[in-house]
C-alpha cells in the first residue's frame, strides 16, 4: 500500500481563532478513514485544506507524492484527482440532471459531449437514478441530489474522494440510499475520507475511524477498537452522547 495523502503538522486559523492545531494523518490508497466528533471540532476545515479550498496556516500536505506547498505545483490538476462531496450538494438548477454530471469532463476536454453523455447515463445508473438524466435538479429529493453529486465526482474519474458530512443535510428516509452508494465505492476500492455523523456507516465501512476535538486528533483505531474500546476520555463522551450508551 502506498500514502494517497500525507498531512504533517497541519495548522488552520482565522485571525486569533485556531481550528487546526497541529494535526498528522496518513492516508493509504483504497482506505476508508472516517472522521467523528462533535460539531466544531474541526473535520470540515481539514477535509477542505487537503485540496486547498481552504489554505493553510502552516503545516505540509503531500498527495500522491506531490507537495501542496510547491509552488510549481498545478492545484486544479490535484483538485481533479481529489473528488469531493458537499453537505449542500452543490448543483447547478439551470442544468439538467445530465447535463451537472457531463459539465466537469466537456469544459475540461476530457471527453466530447456525446462520451461524456454515455458516461453520465452509466454513472446515473450506478447510483440508482438513470430515469433522471433529463431532470432538473429542483424535482430531486435531497437523497437523490446527493447520488447525483457523487455521480458528477466520479465523472472526474479522481483517485479519492473526500466526503463532507453527505447526509447530514437529508431527511432520514434518504440517508440509507446515499450510503449505500458510498458503501458500493468502499467496495470497489476508492480511497475515501468520509465526515460524518452517522455512526452504523463508520462501523460498518470503515478501515479506520478518526475521533477529532478541539481541534486535535484525539484518538484513531479499527472501528472495534474506538466503538468498542475508546480509550480516550473524550472520545468515550462524545460516543456515550451519540450512541446513547
Amino acid at each position: 500500500m502506498s500514502a494517497k495523502i500525507q498531512v504533517n503538522q497541519l495548522q488552520k486559523s482565522y485571525g486569533t481563532n485556531e481550528v487546526l492545531k497541529g494535526l498528522d494523518l496518513t492516508v493509504q490508497e483504497n482506505e476508508v478513514v472516517v472522521m467523528i466528533g462533535p460539531s466544531g471540532s474541526g473535520k470540515s476545515t481539514f477535509l477542505r485544506t487537503l485540496n486547498k479550498l481552504e489554505e493553510p496556516t502552516a503545516g505540509q500536505i503531500i498527495v500522491d507524492g506531490h507537495d501542496l506547498n510547491d509552488a510549481k505545483i498545478n492545484m486544479n490538476h490535484v483538485r481533479e484527482k481529489i473528488g469531493m462531496v458537499f453537505q449542500h450538494f452543490n448543483l447547478f438548477n439551470n442544468l439538467t440532471v445530465g447535463e451537472n454530471v457531463m459539465l466537469s469532463p466537456v469544459e475540461l476536454g476530457k471527453l466530447n459531449k456525446q462520451d461524456a453523455k454515455v458516461e453520465a447515463k452509466d454513472l446515473l445508473k450506478r447510483v440508482g437514478l438513470e430515469d433522471k438524466f433529463d431532470a432538473n435538479p429542483k424535482s430531486l429529493s435531497g437523497g437523490q441530489k446527493q447520488r447525483v453529486a457523487i455521480a458528477r465526482t466520479l465523472a472526474m474519474k479522481p483517485d479519492m474522494i473526500l466526503f463532507d458530512e453527505p447526509t447530514s443535510a437529508l431527511d432520514p428516509e434518504m440517508v440509507g440510499d446515499v450510503l449505500a452508494v458510498m458503501k458500493d465505492l468502499a467496495k470497489d476500492g476508492m480511497t475515501m475520507i468520509v465526515v460524518t455523523h452517522e455512526m452504523g456507516f463508520a462501523k460498518e465501512v470503515a478501515d479506520r475511524v478518526i475521533f477529532m476535538a478541539d481541534g486535535y486528533i484525539m484518538e484513531e483505531g479499527t472501528p472495534n477498537e474506538i466503538f468498542s474500546n475508546p480509550q480516550n476520555k473524550r472520545t468515550k463522551e462524545f460516543l456515550n452522547k451519540v450512541l446513547n450508551v
